[in-house]
């Protein structure tokens, strides 16, 4: 799909002062379903993180958008938090999930927030899952601000089924145009200036800092990309995706039994990018060579070595209802070591949804109940945890998902930004956004734009590894020396 042509960049205009709440502004100016959202919620709140005890304002608010002609076009819901009396120039981060269609929450109250939801001593208790105070609150080193895209969350279009909004650029722009406004409003400007962004999040943020840089004229000082999708280019029926995917599925086996070894996870990537490739670039083996080729991938990976052989060593999605043979479990794409019961064990495809939705959904429900109760917004609008509608609507650039990149745009801002860094993130289990695909990419780009600037992390776990109290505080430690390490300089 190309960008849509019918968008108009929503014009920077809010109704709301830097010092103050924002007037009720739905009475007469709002229409539709947005006369639900209701004025800015401010709170005050204090909490121990990273060891320290920190005082902070929460505000639940709303960004208003505006088309050239003046009328509203749409309203983007977000939920920030800054320490009192913190410095000036004190980092600002702001974070959206991907999708597309995915709201905030994920990473509120997965990661970031003062609040993280606790699924219990298994980690995967959706039904009792309680939210508890976060003590690796980012909020130790940076002030946050959590962005709902248009269409999740609690941000809308003033039109009903106005899909304007849900493509790459017109994201991008309002999510642009919404950093904008708060920065603005709030007296940011010399603030340094992170994004965050998790999966489809990590390719809407090399695409929102170059907007930002482009219609905006505030420069990113970093990013951090969390399982991104950066390159959709590498699909797995061509050797190299399939081999740049193969050492996730190695990783996973290795976790299902409890015996991850990082040297073990070498030889699966040398193997990887060794002779699985170029083996499968070939013609398919025969003989002797075939029945060790197929071999080795199945002891790998635990997928049986007739279902490897009968697809040439392709695995493709097999590995979902045959990575543990007759255990009756179904894997997950989001983390390949995570088995469910199979609701459909007579059938050789998976159906249904991924065993990772069983619980993660909760994160809508409890950040509903968290911003009504404890941030003070109340609203008669769902929230939109998740609109698989707008991921299937989506008008990708080049027309398919399949052609989506974001190297160039990661190649530019390096090159337009000498002090520009990029922080990778990656489970190693996760089969969606592999991170073999990120490894590719870093590994190509020009030593004199990436030496010292751009870093990638593994964790345990798949594409939502923070779900594991020692991964997230791992990470969250990773962050805040990256945070750290920034040269003391603020940012336009």
């Amino acid at each position: 799909m190309t960008d849509s042509d019918r968008f108009v960049a929503p014009a920077l205009y809010h109704a709301k002062e830097s010092d103050q709440p924002r007037a009720n502004v739905q009475s007469g100016a709002r229409d539709g379903v947005l006369k639900l959202l209701p004025a800015d919620s401010v709170t005050e709140h204090a909490s121990t993180i990273g060891g320290r005890k920190i005082a902070y304002t929460a505000t639940a608010g709303t960004l208003d958008l505006f088309g050239q002609d003046g009328a509203q076009t749409g309203a983007i819901f977000y939920t920030a938090y800054v320490e009192r009396d913190g410095r000036p120039n004190r980092p600002l981060t702001f974070a959206f999930n991907g999708g597309p269609g995915a709201a905030s929450a994920f990473l509120h109250l997965g990661l970031v927030g003062p609040k993280v939801l606790d699924f219990g001593p298994d980690g995967r208790d959706g039904a009792n899952a309680k939210l508890v105070d976060n003590p690796q609150s980012w909020l130790d080193f940076t002030d946050l601000v959590l962005i709902d895209p248009i269409g999740t969350g609690w941000s809308r279009t003033a039109k009903a089924d106005d899909a304007n909004y849900y493509n790459v650029s017109a994201d991008a722009q309002s999510i642009a145009n919404a950093i904008a406004l708060y920065v603005a409003h709030n007296n940011r400007s010399t603030s340094p200036k992170y994004l965050l962004g998790e999966s489809y999040g990590g390719f809407r943020a090399a695409k929102v800092a170059s907007a930002l840089q482009q219609s905006q004229g505030i420069i990113v000082a970093d990013v951090v990309m969390l399982s991104p999708l950066i390159e959709a280019q590498l699909p797995d029926q061509f050797a190299l995706g399939a081999a740049l995917r193969l050492p996730s599925l190695a990783a996973a086996e290795l976790d299902r039994h409890k015996a991850f070894d990082e040297e073990k996870q070498k030889e699966a990537e040398t193997f990887a990018l060794g002779d699985y490739l170029t083996t499968l670039a070939g013609p398919p083996p025969t003989g002797a060579e075939a029945a060790a080729f197929y071999g080795r991938i199945a002891r790998l990976t635990g997928i049986p070595e007739d279902i490897v052989s009968r697809n040439r060593g392709f695995l493709f999605s097999s590995f979902v209802k045959h990575s543990d043979a007759g255990s009756g479990e179904v894997m997950s794409s989001y983390d390949a070591s995570f088995a469910a019961p199979d609701p459909y064990p007579e059938s050789d495809y998976a159906r249904g949804d991924d065993p990772w939705n069983g619980f993660t959904c909760a994160y809508g429900g409890a950040f509903t109940n968290y911003a009504r109760n404890e941030l003070g917004f109340k609203t008669e609008m769902t929230y939109s945890l998740l609109d698989t509608d707008i991921n299937r609507r989506w008008e990708w650039r080049g027309g398919s998902p399949f052609q989506a990149s974001a190297t160039d745009d990661i190649r530019r801002l390096l090159a337009a930004n000498p002090a520009f860094r990029l922080l990778i993130a990656h489970g190693y289990c996760d089969l969606v956004t592999p991170y073999s695909v990120s490894r590719y990419v870093v590994d190509h780009l020009p030593p004199s734009l990436a030496g010292g600037r751009v870093g990638l992390k593994l964790y345990r776990g798949g594409h939502m590894f923070y779900t594991k109290a020692d991964q997230r505080a791992a990470f969250t430690a990773d962050a805040k020396a990256f945070y750290a390490t920034r040269p003391a300089a603020s940012s336009t």
